[in-house]
């Protein structure tokens, strides 16, 4: 069950950082794909920099927002290359 709430939480962080950084929308699979990956980076940053954002759902969210709008412009900077 926590691997269909992990893929869920990607899903809807992925979807936020299209939202939030204009023109990124990926489609279902990318922004999935995203906000896996962003929840990674987001709890890689938020623990090297000894910030917590809570705990449930609401702060896996927000690590996972939060990690998916910095791979996002990395991925853009990496693409103007």
């Amino acid at each position: 069950m926590s691997f269909l709430w992990f893929i869920l939480v990607g899903l809807c962080a992925g979807w936020l950082a299209g939202r939030l950084v204009k023109g990124a929308s990926f489609g279902l699979v990318g922004d999935i794909v995203v906000g896996v990956i962003g929840s990674m980076v987001g709890g890689f940053l938020f623990g090297k920099l000894g910030i917590s954002a809570g705990r449930g759902l609401s702060g896996s969210l927000i690590v996972a927002t939060v990690g998916a709008v910095v791979l996002i412009y990395i991925l853009r900077l990496i693409k103007r290359m």
